[in-house]
C-alpha cells in the first residue's frame, strides 16, 4: 500500500513539473470559444439552419434530400387556410361547422365531432399547438371545399414559393409514401409562414384557451418563436424551430431526427453564435 501511495506522489510530481515547464499545456478559454463557432454533431438525417430576414443558409446537412414531414406539414395547411380567410375576407372569429370527414381521423386529435361548431381560430390554434389531424382535416374541407382541392393549393403554394423538391397529399402529414418534402423546402415555406402576423402569433404561443403547445422550444429555448413539431413511426420526428435574438431570427429543420430538440437548439445556438461574430 505505501509503495503504491509512493508511487502516486512521484507522478502527480512528476505532471505538475512539465506543466510548470510548458510541456503540458492547459486548455485555454481562446480554444475553448472558437470550439463554439463550429457546427455541433447532430443526429438528423436533414437538416438546415436558415436567418429568416435574408434567407442565407448557415447550415445544411442533406438539405436536398427527400424526408417525410409528418405534422410539420400543418405549417403549410396553416398558411392556406390563412391566406384564404383574406381572399374571400373571412376573420378567425367565423364560426364553422364541422363536417364528416374530419370526424375520428387517425393520430393526434382534438376530439371533434360531426355537426359541433367551432371558430376559425379555435382550429388554428388546435392544429398548430395541440397538431390535431381532424382539425386539420377540417380547415381543408371547409376552406378548400374539399380536402383534394385544398391540397391541391398547398402544392400551388410551395412551386409559388420555389419548392422543387414537395409534394402534398393530406393537410395532416399522416404517412405516404408520396407526402414528402426537403429540409430547405420546409424552412422556406416556414420563413413565408413567419411573415403572417396571426400564423406567427400562434405558433409563438405557449398555450391558448384549452390547448397547451406541444412544441417545447417555446418553453425551453431563450427567445423562441416557434414554430412545428411532427412525428409518425415511418417518418421519424421532425422538428422546426425558430428564435430572435437582438433582433436576428433563425429557422431550423431537422427531419427524422431521434435527438429533435437537443440538435435544433445546438444549431441554433451555433447560429447566432457565428452571427454576432
Amino acid at each position: 500500500m505505501k509503495k503504491i501511495f509512493l508511487t502516486a506522489i512521484i507522478l502527480t510530481a512528476f505532471v505538475m513539473g512539465l506543466m510548470i515547464y510548458g510541456y503540458v499545456a492547459e486548455p485555454s478559454s481562446e480554444s475553448a470559444s472558437a470550439d463554439l463557432t463550429k457546427p455541433p454533431e447532430i443526429s438528423a438525417k436533414q437538416a438546415i439552419l436558415m436567418d429568416s430576414k435574408s434567407g442565407e443558409v448557415l447550415f445544411e446537412r442533406n438539405a436536398d434530400e427527400k424526408g417525410y414531414p409528418a405534422s410539420t406539414t400543418k405549417i403549410m395547411t396553416a398558411m392556406v387556410t390563412l391566406d384564404i380567410c383574406k381572399q374571400i375576407g373571412v376573420g378567425l372569429d367565423q364560426t364553422v361547422t364541422i363536417p364528416k370527414e374530419a370526424a375520428g381521423v387517425e393520430g393526434s386529435s382534438l376530439y371533434l365531432k360531426e355537426g359541433e361548431e367551432r371558430t376559425l381560430e379555435n382550429l388554428l390554434y388546435g392544429v398548430m399547438l395541440r397538431s390535431g389531424n381532424d382539425g386539420a382535416t377540417a380547415l381543408a374541407e371547409v376552406m378548400g371545399g374539399n380536402t383534394a382541392h385544398f391540397v391541391d393549393l398547398m402544392n400551388e403554394k410551395a412551386e409559388k414559393l420555389g419548392c422543387t423538391g414537395t409534394h402534398f397529399v393530406n393537410p395532416t402529414g399522416l404517412y405516404d409514401d408520396q407526402h414528402y418534402t426537403t429540409a430547405r423546402d420546409l424552412a422556406v415555406i416556414t420563413r413565408q409562414a413567419m411573415k403572417n402576423k396571426t400564423f406567427r402569433k400562434i405558433v409563438g404561443s405557449k398555450s391558448w384557451e384549452e390547448y397547451t403547445n406541444k412544441n417545447k422550444t417555446v418553453f425551453q429555448y431563450e427567445g423562441a418563436t416557434g414554430v412545428k413539431i411532427g412525428f409518425t413511426k415511418m417518418s421519424g420526428r421532425t422538428l422546426v424551430a425558430s428564435a430572435k435574438r437582438d433582433g436576428r431570427e433563425l429557422i431550423c429543420v431537422v427531419l427524422s431526427d431521434g435527438n429533435w430538440f437537443n440538435d435544433a437548439y445546438a444549431l441554433m445556438d451555433y447560429g447566432f453564435e457565428i452571427e454576432g461574430d
